[in-house]
């Protein structure tokens, strides 16, 4: 960890996240930062170097004095590439005047693309606890056999519209105990997130009581979700010949997924800890691309044939990724084949060691389809804004899922041609847009079964599925020179195959593949 007085950066060439890729490389690469960059390897621990500066001295005259920068080196993309460091700020001013070819630009961090959940203001769940509030026990039970249901997360607002209320999470025996107003009678909104195999529950203006119970219905994998409502059941077939990396939280065991192998780019962790770490979110997202479940026993992707590779760029037990971590999971991905790399992730402010890395896959022949996050109707969330990624918006379909589940509050306008389907709620929009998938209620793998969630984190891989799909019936494409000219071909198949479904282009692009 940085001290307090220094701070993580990355350190990238001109152009580009390496000198020497097969993609972008700068016109011109001074002798100086080739030697700089290429001798600054993670063995080298701390490098110091003496740099002159100009100073003004006592009487106020000019002087160039030597002095010592320190750079810590933490992790390296490749010997002559990306390199992750500590200094301290004023170093850092230093380093760069004296290699005025470097960018230096700050390690920022990135969430999963799921939806977020409502939940009550922690500052008044800290002023009921003062004002000896009701403390209500609920229940959550299997709607089949009555069996306590463990692990679930329960919301409960009595004010919805201010926040007020209290969350928790079931015991062994299914219960939660709750603290709300004495003065509320109702309960305005009650969510119920139950663990693997089962619906969430969202009812409304429930009488508040002191003992509560609540049923949960189980996922009946032979009913159709969005996903495959829209695309079927595809054959296992499908998809092959394509290579799908999934930049997440990684992959986990499961009996419907194969994966070929991949990294953990995680600076402190070992590179072959690829698989999922602790979140499950990686392992729902491989599992819409390339899932060969059956259905009824499993779920299918919609692309089962593709050879899947995870590259974990969430630490274990962690929900942020480092730009660096992404950075280098996406080189790591185009040197391993990849035609296609899924990221459903986002949220932080715009970078210029993720445009790089994007740019490189670009410039390698390689599609890189970024979920548009999840803030309301927000503008598109980085990466997905950039200009070189293919942003995905998502959508979901009335009908998909149970009538008193969670995903219904996620039901808005606008509506497409088919009123049955909407632009999810949470969905950002923007004219960044390329393409929307099904987003809500869609049901997928994690360790351990199966659940159903919402998000551009889901929409996305929809995407990059139906995308590995078209592009196995297109083997010309495939079997072009690794280079601009093949990503721009598979980008223009994927953009003139959508169809639009009546929203508009600023909620989903082109449309669904």
């Amino acid at each position: 960890m940085a001290t307090a007085s220094k701070q993580r950066y990355i350190l990238l060439p001109s152009q580009g996240v390496r000198l020497h890729s097969s993609g972008v490389r700068a016109a011109r690469v001074s002798v100086p930062l080739e030697s700089f960059l290429t001798s600054m390897a993670p063995r080298a621990g701390r490098v110091a170097m003496r740099v002159r500066t100009k100073r003004r001295g006592k009487e106020g005259a000019k002087g160039r004095a030597p002095r010592t920068v320190s750079v810590r080196v933490l992790d390296s993309v490749r010997e002559d590439g990306a390199k992750l460091v500590e200094m301290a700020p004023d170093h850092m001013l230093a380093l760069r005047t004296a290699q005025p070819g470097l960018r230096v630009v700050p390690e920022i961090f990135y969430k999963p693309a799921t939806a977020p959940r409502p939940m009550p203001q922690r500052k008044t769940v800290a002023a009921l606890a003062a004002r000896a509030p009701t403390t209500v026990t609920l229940s959550v039970v299997s709607r089949t056999d009555k069996k306590p249901v463990a692990g679930a997360q329960v919301v409960a607002f009595t004010d919805f519209a201010n926040l007020i209320g209290d969350d928790g999470v079931t015991d062994t025996k299914g219960q939660v105990k709750l603290r709300l107003p004495a003065s509320a009678r109702t309960i305005e909104r009650l969510y119920v997130y139950p663990p693997t195999g089962f619906w969430g529950v969202l009812k409304q203006r429930l009488r508040k009581r002191t003992t509560m119970k609540v049923s949960v219905r189980p996922i009946d994998l032979t009913i159709d979700d969005a996903l495959r409502y829209f695309y079927g059941t595809t054959r296992l077939t499908v998809g092959k010949g394509v290579t799908v990396g999934i930049i997440d939280t990684g992959v986990g065991d499961h009996p419907d997924l194969v994966v070929a192998g991949g990294e953990n780019t995680v600076q402190g962790e070992r590179p072959d800890s690829w698989r999922d770490n602790g979140a499950g979110h990686g392992t729902h997202v491989a599992g819409i691309v390339a899932a060969r479940g059956r259905k009824g026993s499993g779920v299918r992707g919609l692309a089962p044939g593709v050879k899947l590779r995870s590259y974990r760029v969430f630490g274990k037990g962690k929900e942020t990724a480092s730009n660096f971590a992404i950075l280098k999971a996406i080189d790591r991905a185009v040197a391993d084949g990849c035609d296609l790399i899924n990221m459903s992730l986002g949220g932080g402010a715009p970078d210029e060691a993720t445009s790089s890395a994007i740019a490189d896959a670009r410039a390698q022949g390689v599609l890189v389809i970024v979920a548009a996050g999840n803030d309301g109707r927000a503008p598109v969330s980085f990466p997905g804004a950039d200009q070189l990624a293919i942003a995905v918006s998502a959508m979901g379909r009335k009908g998909t899922f149970p009538r008193d589940s969670t995903h219904r509050a996620e039901v808005m306008q606008p509506y497409g041609r088919d009123r049955n389907n909407f632009l999810a709620a949470f969905s950002n929009i923007g004219p960044e847009i390329d393409l929307t998938g099904p987003g809500v209620a869609i049901v997928s793998t994690v360790p351990g079964g199966y659940v159903a969630l919402d998000g551009t984190s889901m929409a996305c891989p929809a995407a990059t599925g139906a995308a590995a799909a078209l592009l196995a019936r297109n083997p010309r494409i495939l079997k072009m020179r690794r280079g601009p000219a093949r990503s721009d071909a598979m980008a223009q198949i994927v953009f003139a195959t959508a169809l639009t479904l009546g929203f508009g282009a600023i909620y989903e692009g082109r449309g669904m593949l």
